[in-house]
């Protein structure tokens, strides 16, 4: 090839550019069904093969037109019809990858038919190679620019719908959580979450970020006996989360990871779309009587476990005053009086006892009547005055510790 053959090669496909462009709306046609032989995507669905054709006829246009004058590739925008293909495309849940493949199939496309034609129209072989060099390059750097575009508009409306679906979600369980009437048709289809079984409401949260949250969410509802489970984020550090239960299964986390970072607060099961809040309100009753026991250790607690000491501190002022009313010299936060109350304690959890408080305790039994004694003579009366007072506030010392003795400040 002599030194003015480059320039023909140009001027040729210049004019080949000239040519096809006459006959754009065919090879569009024929790029079409080339694509949709491949993707099986676009087979059924009548609105998304209109966009791929319109997509192919477009982006044909478009870089036939740019080589035939001399247009920089980065010129180059994205079709209209290219960006809503890819809206359309994110729409119906198809993934960036296949959505890009119509790309990838287009340029082999145009590749194949360069390839099988030039020679009809160019004798020397020298001219269309250099032809079909500068075709096919210019139709490399088009696509790869327009890919680029489309993949963007693709994610930014793949944002757009997730925000979309987020905010109305929430907007639905704004309003269950706030007791307001809801179509529980509408609710269920935006949550994907069913209201008409028990409902089981739980919060998850972790001291550091680094935690899939969401993820341990799902987990748990799993072991809650729920195949899916509704999850909201509340900040960086927590997640709500739902469990819908059928017919009478028995619930139990029992199975899960103790070593997890994670901290779980578990509402009871209740019915229905009240029983997604009533649920949800227990949960995170349950995490405040966590944080206010002040274990640093995570841990799984189930509010059935920590009711009454969760009705009794509300008013945790009123929980200390009761507390020191019940027990006196006892309400000390010193080791001593804390093996005395958890003694104490486990004697009347085993209905006076003994022996099984002995047991429990990994103790001997003359160690318990020893500690009762000391515990009711710090206390100032019997054990077997008040019981019932006297039951409540061991177990809400036990439970929260600090935050309830008198001398304590509040935390």
């Amino acid at each position: 090839m002599d030194a003015l053959e480059p320039a023909r090669g140009a001027d040729v496909g210049k004019g080949i550019a000239a040519s096809l462009l006459a006959n754009v709306s065919s090879l569009a046609d024929d790029m079409l069904l080339y694509i949709a032989e491949r993707i099986p995507e676009v087979g059924g669905d009548a609105e998304l093969r209109g966009l791929t054709l319109g997509s192919c006829s477009s982006n044909l246009e478009a870089v036939l037109s740019m080589f035939r004058h001399g247009i920089d590739v980065a010129a180059a925008e994205a079709p209209v019809t290219a960006l809503e293909h890819a809206r359309a495309m994110a729409s119906r849940g198809h993934s960036v990858d296949v959505m890009l493949r119509f790309y990838r199939l287009g340029h082999e496309y145009f590749t194949e038919m360069l390839s099988e034609s030039l020679t009809d129209w160019i004798d020397d072989p020298a001219v269309a190679l250099r032809t079909f060099i500068d075709l096919e390059r210019f139709g490399f750097r088009y696509i790869d620019r327009i890919s680029s575009l489309v993949a963007a508009e693709y994610i930014a409306e793949l944002d757009r719908r997730q925000n979309q679906a987020r905010a109305e979600r929430d907007d639905v369980v704004r309003a269950l959580l706030a007791g307001e009437r809801v179509d529980l048709a509408r609710a269920e289809r935006v949550l994907s979450h069913r209201l008409t079984g028990r409902q089981i409401g739980f919060v998850c949260w972790v001291d550091d970020r680094g935690v899939d949250l969401e993820g341990f969410a799902r987990q748990v509802g799993r072991y809650l006996g729920a195949g899916h489970s509704l999850v909201v984020a509340d900040g960086p550090l927590a997640v709500w989360g739902w469990a819908s239960i059928t017919g009478d299964a028995r619930t139990s986390l029992a199975g899960m990871a103790t070593e997890s970072p994670v901290h779980i607060a578990v509402g009871s099961p209740h019915q229905g779309a009240a029983g997604f809040r009533t649920s949800h309100l227990e949960a995170l009753r349950t995490r405040r009587v966590v944080e206010l026991s002040g274990r640093a250790a995570p841990s799984i607690t189930e509010f059935s476990d920590v009711a009454l000491v969760d009705a009794i501190s509300r008013d945790l002022d009123a929980a200390r005053a009761f507390v020191a009313a019940q027990l006196g010299d006892l309400a000390r936060d010193d080791t001593k009086a804390r093996d005395e109350r958890a003694t104490l304690l486990a004697v009347l959890d085993a209905q006076g006892s003994l022996t099984t408080a002995a047991r429990t305790l990994g103790i001997h039994k003359n160690t318990v009547l020893q500690r009762v004694r000391r515990a009711e003579e710090r206390r100032g009366r019997p054990a077997t005055v008040h019981v019932a007072e006297l039951h409540a506030a061991l177990l809400v010392c036990d439970v929260l510790g600090a935050s309830v003795l008198p001398e304590s400040s509040p935390r």
